[in-house]
């Protein structure tokens, strides 16, 4: 089935495509004639965009749309305060019929090549017998290693796309290894770099595999990923042999503490300095992610300043030092 992105709809435009329904809400008519009657609220998204739609005719519907849905709409695209797609004709579709890729943005970086360099990382830098295990017996696990190599890092914030986690990951322990050079009396690699692996490791579960738009399960709703990973991380050290409790307390510590503040999620805040440098070069990652995410939405030609960003709290200013005046 052809596939019209959203981002090249303009108005005027025919459209006979599949969407994935972003928000869908029924509103009543305020027409006499027409009490009663509903018609339909929808924002529709692909991984180009989203655009408004409004089906007026909910009524010949022969089931009921909800977010989440993938569907196929005819319609034409009109101007209400933008671009919007005025529906004639919605159907639900299967989703395991449908091309996920139109809808699910991915990691430019290859997930086989990350998996072959984190697999390439414990087996060098890892020294500690038991850590090494402790890895081992995490990306041993088949199904695990499929979970976490397609995984997003997030719904919106940063990441957020198949595979993020596992390029979040990879980031976290770069920043992680250059702290390390300059602070390597104080930091040891094996322990913040196992704490670097481990710790988003609860995200595997936090969101749902089958959502189109990274939905939280209700494991993830209910508990999070940081109680979630910890779990996880519990469980793998239960059937390790002499685990040393040391290890296992700041691994855990490592777990609980990695967003830094107890407003931003973490049951408590660092107070060992792996479990401090760890926070700060997830933070690291997560927020350059932001802000390059930010900086590549921004149209060529639109000027020198990006839209206000409301997680970043700011505008981005794009032009270069090396630019002319």
């Amino acid at each position: 089935m052809k596939k019209q992105l959203i981002k090249n709809l303009r108005v005027g435009d025919e459209v006979e495509t599949q969407v994935l329904v972003l928000e869908c809400s029924k509103a009543a008519f305020s027409a006499p004639h027409r009490a009663g009657e509903y018609y339909l609220k929808l924002l529709f998204g692909d991984v180009s965009g989203s655009i408004k739609g409004i089906m007026w005719d909910a009524g010949q519907l022969k089931e009921p749309i909800q977010k989440g849905d993938v569907v196929f709409i005819r319609g034409e695209v009109s101007d209400y305060h933008g671009p919007q797609v005025v529906v004639g004709d919605m159907r639900k579709l299967d989703p395991a019929k449908v091309n996920r890729s139109f809808f699910q943005p991915v990691s430019e970086r290859d997930p086989k090549e990350m998996l072959q360099e984190l697999k390439q990382i414990i087996g060098s830098d890892i020294k500690d017998p038991h850590l090494k295990l402790l890895l081992f017996s995490f990306f041993n696990d088949a199904e695990f290693v499929r979970r976490f190599a397609l995984a997003p890092a997030a719904r919106t914030i940063h990441h957020n796309y198949v595979s993020g986690l596992l390029e979040h990951t990879l980031e976290v322990i770069a920043i992680c290894k250059d702290l390390v050079k300059l602070y390597p009396a104080q930091l040891q690699l094996d322990l913040l770099i196992t704490g670097a692996i481990l710790h988003d490791i609860g995200k595997i579960e936090e969101y749902d595999p089958a959502s189109f738009s990274f939905e939280f399960s209700d494991r993830g709703k209910l508990i999070g990923h940081i109680s979630i990973g910890k779990e996880m991380l519990d469980q793998k050290i239960a059937q390790i042999p002499d685990f040393p409790a040391r290890l296992k307390l700041e691994l855990e510590h490592m777990i609980l503490t990695h967003h830094g503040a107890r407003e931003w999620g973490s049951p408590e805040v660092p107070k060992t300095i792996h479990a401090f440098t760890l926070f700060h070069a997830d933070l690291v990652s997560a927020r350059l992610n932001q802000f390059i995410k930010v900086m590549e939405k921004h149209p060529p030609g639109a000027g020198d300043w990006t839209e206000w960003d409301r997680f970043l709290d700011r505008s981005i200013y794009l032009k270069s030092a090396t630019d002319p005046d």
